[in-house]
């Protein structure tokens, strides 16, 4: 087929470049590597804390060399050197130790855990650089990718949640190759519906949603002025930089990653049986005074299943939905090298199967899966004393397969069909079908064919630095590199006939369908996405006496270029100067000049400056009566402008649009169309980036010996030019044009703590971080007669998310406001008349008259202050470590955060009256004081679907989203087969949820989770293991 010869193509062509790039490295290791024999020695020993605990992980390095290694499990080291060598010993939260070469004979080295903040000597990623944590001064906070959890999860972001103060991780899905997360820098700070941070992976924009752990060196999130000025218009919803693993100058090093395991629903949608939904039909006809539709003898049969054809009683959630479905990951890296050249690379294949239960068919897969291969290949060579260069390779081929009518479809079929509407398989094996109900779910799957998205990505990168030596420590650096995705598509089709029974009893055919062989469709090509990235600059570093100076600047361009639209190009120039005295006292200035193709030409650039300090105060001399339990304390603040330029409703706004089409305008008053071109959306050609005025200031902490870190940050922001539509009277036969007059601001603080203390053989180890943040609209454009419980100025920045029957999204801020149930005739007819249905009956919602006019419609919905964004987000953990065996949790939640379950609650289709499980508990005469919902209705339902109050819940929630418990094997008992270390783990994802939702089987993350459209969440189980060689 020509899709399997694209991806064996692919695969074929990008191995062989990734085996050249790895081999050659090794090649080049194994000559480089050579020593004199008579002047080498071999530096070995073992390292261990002050009560005998092996230290793992401990970088050894050989002084004034690329040589490094690191400690095993067992604390044990060896590394070649020669005899004049000094060897280092480095690793976070110890103090830096320097030994003689000629002195580590099989010695013992202590290693003494750090009296300063843990990392404070680490490099921290900065924007096109690294940086010791002890000289930043902007609000930045960083993950390893050793301490992010060994997931099988296809999406790597999600394992962030509720890991680093400030960030708001919220999972969209769990679609089997679809369970992508999406992200805000402390809360929503614009009324606009991008608020996503900028991504980067090692300085180039990409998403890391396909990145495997085994491949992240450091996450860090960017969050306040002085730290994504850098980036101008591209920064003011917060920068997220991801670094990928390199090699060192060690041996080779070769590492497995293996796990298998189970996804699990976390809810299952409750199904009606027969009897009780045809009884609550009657219920509902005889709410509309009409007479029952299921006399006593059908409901009789129902409830007694004597004859299932005729009166068939399906649970389709249950038939269709599994209760597990296996996942797969497979990892291996290699990484090493010498003085010349150093690697890394990783291996990964995933496979992530799904929870539809169709049955075998033999010409294709009935059930929705994903696989992913992906693959990297650092490679960093020192070409000459003086230039370095690397070479990053990477890609990755995605397969998801999924039923040919598309899963939302499949989902609205068994979650919107009654379960009496037809039996699936007739007596003699003939598909079941109903004029009403016309899509027969297992038919869905078993015979109506799949479709199979292949998505096929390459991903480039080289760059060099290279040393000036007419000024020493001036460098020069250029990187450009080169992405590309092509996408394609095939399946299989086929249709199927259905039959249902007629008022005599007969099998009769339902619609014109009828039973077609099934089709091979061909692979069709769907367009590639590309983007180039290229950046060059100048570093220079200077340090006199105690004064330290470094200035940075950087032109960048990059240009996306997207099937059937507008190349996307920005470009800009980047300064930053920085200072230290003392190594106490620094400061740094950063001065951007960037532009964006998304306005008009002359509005295109801007300025972005930004500055910050910071000061360590305990390194002065008043500071030390408080070292007995301060041990590190560092003040810093930063001030700054920066922005953002996805505002534009469409490509290129500044431009008048003008639709070609048969129908031009209508006119008269029977609205004749006459064929020829209209006007489209009007151009504005003063339109410009949001501007985001960032305000923060904080502190780093070490307390007790070390043992307890602490920071804290306030923060504050006033955002300008937020876009919004103009005030235009419809006689202008247009679409409001979009216009730079909104205003908002937000503020908030954010802490983190961590604790971590050894007894003997046991270490328990306590983290939390507490996110706060309040918004308010401050302008808006709005009408000047508009009533005052309307405006939405003063409120918070946020609406409430509103899912459709299709999956779509909005976001309401005006609802009408409830105050409770019609109980009565009396009290509909001594209230203000209702206008959203044809006859209001008790049991009805009962709205405000907010105008006091008299009558209640769309002018009494009232601005709200509900927001589905958080106002608050945390997140805590435990981490136990005994001899061999580790167990850690990690906890998430939010609070302040709102959702609609209009959708939920009314889920379902017109033609069986939308019932569902929640009808039982809807209002009847005889339920009026208990009844939590409206009355149920198939005819006049209009009173009770309005967008108000009544539907609002609270999205509060606490989950423990990660556990692992894991056991390391004696590296002693490992050498004999060549294994430096070996653990095995059990890991669980989405474990357990603490939320009023539950009792609806909403997963507080999506509130239409389970419901409709939406695939379940899942909870993950997996058993892994790790060996490194």
């Amino acid at each position: 087929m020509v899709i399997r010869k694209h991806l064996i193509y692919f695969q074929m062509k990008s191995g062989i470049l990734v085996y050249i790039l790895l081999f050659g490295s090794l090649f080049l290791t194994k000559d480089a590597t050579a020593q004199d024999p008579d002047n080498s020695v071999t530096a070995s020993g073992v390292l261990k804390e002050k009560n005998g605990s092996p230290v793992e992980g401990v970088s050894i390095l050989v002084q004034e060399t690329t040589t490094e290694n690191k400690s095993s499990s067992d604390g044990r080291f060896s590394v070649k050197a020669t005899r004049k060598d000094v060897i280092i010993f480095k690793k976070q939260g110890y103090n830096t130790v320097i030994k003689p070469a000629t002195a580590l004979d099989n010695a013992v080295v202590t290693m003494i855990p750090s009296l300063i903040e843990a990392g404070d000597d680490d490099d921290v990623a900065i924007p096109f650089g690294v940086r010791k944590k002890r000289y930043i001064s902007a609000s930045v906070s960083t993950i390893t990718g050793a301490d992010l959890p060994r997931l099988p999860l296809s999406s790597l972001p999600n394992t962030l949640a509720g890991r680093l103060p400030g960030l708001y991780v919220q999972q969209m899905g769990s679609r089997p190759g679809t369970d992508d997360a999406s992200f805000l820098v402390r809360g929503r700070s614009s009324y606009n519906s991008n608020q996503a941070p900028l991504i980067l992976v090692d300085g180039v924009e990409r998403d890391f949603v396909n990145m495997d752990v085994n491949e992240v060196e450091t996450i860090s999130v960017l969050k306040d002025a002085a730290s994504i000025s850098w980036y101008g218009m591209r920064g003011a919803n917060g920068v997220i930089l991801v670094t990928t693993k390199r090699g060192s100058a060690t041996s080779t090093k070769l590492t497995f990653d293996v796990q298998g395991g189970v996804q699990m629903p976390v809810y299952k949608t409750r199904s009606l049986n027969s009897f009780t939904y045809a009884t609550l039909f009657n219920q509902a006809r005889a709410n509309d005074g009409a007479s029952p539709q299921y006399p006593e003898a059908d409901l009789a049969a129902y409830q007694s299943g004597s004859d299932p054809y005729k009166y068939p009683d399906n649970n389709y959630v249950d038939r269709f939905l599994g209760d597990a479905a296996p996942i797969q990951r497979y990892v291996a890296t290699v990484s090493g090298g010498n003085s010349f050249a150093r690697y890394f690379t990783l291996l990964n294949v995933y496979n992530q199967a799904g929870l539809l239960k169709g049955d075998d068919n033999p010409k294709y897969k009935t059930n929705a899966n994903y696989r992913k291969y992906n693959f990297r290949t650092n490679l960093d060579l020192r070409v000459t004393k003086t230039l370095d260069a690397t070479i990053d390779f990477g890609g990755r081929v995605e397969e998801i397969r999924y039923p040919s009518a598309g899963i939302q479809t499949f989902m609205s079929t068994i979650n919107s069909t009654p379960p009496n509407a037809f039996p699936l398989l007739n007596p003699d094996g003939s598909y079941g079908g109903s004029t009403l109900f016309s899509a027969n779910p297992l038919a869905m799957l078993n015979s109506n064919g799949n479709i199979n998205d292949l998505a096929r990505t390459l991903l480039a990168t080289i760059s060099v630095r290279q040393q000036l030596n007419f000024l020493k420590g001036l460098s020069a650096n250029a990187l450009y590199s080169y992405d590309i995705q092509g996408m394609y598509q095939y399946g299989y089709t086929q249709n199927y006939a259905r039959f249902g029974y007629d008022p005599s009893g007969e099998l009769v055919q339902i619609g014109s369908d009828e039973n077609t062989p099934l089709n091979y469709k061909s692979s069709a090509f769907t367009g590639n996405v590309r983007s180039n990235d290229f950046w060059i600059g100048l570093d220079y570093d200077k340090a006199a006496g105690e004064h330290t100076f470094n200035f940075s600047t950087r032109f960048q361009r990059r240009v996306l270029a997207v099937p059937n639209a507008l190349d996307q190009k920005r470009e800009g120039i980047s300064n930053r100067l920085s200072y230290s005295f003392k190594s106490r006292y620094f400061a740094d200035v950063v001065a951007t000049y960037s532009g964006s193709q998304e306005f008009a030409p002359g509005r295109r650039f801007g300025w972005f400056p930004a500055v910050s300090a910071g000061w360590i105060a305990s390194d002065e001399g008043f500071f030390k009566p408080l070292t007995p339990v301060i041990d590190y304390f560092k003040l810093r603040g930063s001030y700054g402008v920066v922005g953002s330029d996805d505002v534009s409703v469409r490509a290129s706004a500044f431009y008048n649009y003008y639709n070609r089409s048969s129908d031009g305008y209508n006119f008269g008053t029977s609205y004749t169309a006459a064929n020829g071109s209209s006007e489209g959306s009007l151009a504005n050609p003063y339109l410009t980036w949001e501007k985001a005025k960032k305000a923060s200031i904080g502190f780093d902490a070490k307390l007790f010996k070390q043992s307890l870190d602490l920071s804290f940050d306030y923060f504050d922001e006033h955002r300008d030019d937020l876009l919004t539509s103009d005030v235009l009277p419809r006689t202008i036969g247009q679409s409001r044009v979009q216009v730079n007059q909104g205003k908002a601001k937000y503020s908030g603080y954010e802490t983190a703590m961590s604790f971590r203390k050894s007894f003997n053989r046991f270490t328990l180890g306590i983290n939390g971080n507490f996110t706060w943040v309040a918004s308010k609209v401050l302008a808006l454009n709005e009408a000047a007669n508009l009533p005052a419980f309307q405006s939405e100025v003063g409120g918070n920045v946020g609406r409430v998310a509103i899912f459709n029957r299709e999956g779509d999204i909005t976001y309401q801020r005006l609802f009408l406001v409830s105050e409770g149930l019609f109980q009565s005739q009396e009290e509909i007819d001594a209230a203000p008349k209702q206008l959203f249905s044809t006859l209001t009956r008790p049991g009805d919602i009962r709205y405000r008259d907010m105008n006091e006019d008299g009558i209640i419609n769309n002018q009494d919905m009232a601005a709200t202050n509900y927001s589905d964004v958080p106002k608050t987000y945390y997140g805590f953990g435990l981490s136990l470590k005994y001899g061999a065996f580790d167990l850690s949790a990690q906890f998430q939640g939010v609070y302040g955060r709102t959702v609609s379950i209009i959708n939920v609650i009314n889920s379902g289709s017109s033609a069986n009256g939308y019932l569902n499980q929640f009808s039982t508990q809807s209002w009847t005469p005889e339920t009026a004081s208990s009844a939590v919902y409206p009355r149920m209705s198939l005819t006049n339902r209009g009173n009770n679907t309005q967008q108000s109050d009544f539907w609002l819940r609270s999205g509060d929630y606490t989950r423990l989203k990660v556990a692992e418990l894991g056991y390391s094997f004696s590296a002693g008992g490992l050498r004999s087969v060549h294994i430096n270390s070996m653990r095995i783990y059990l890991t669980g994802f989405n474990l357990l949820t603490f939320s009023k939702l539950n009792k609806l089987d909403i997963d507080p993350e999506i509130p239409s989770s389970g419901y409709n459209s939406s695939y379940p969440y899942v909870r993950t189980f997996a058993l892994g293991v790790n060996v490194k060689f």
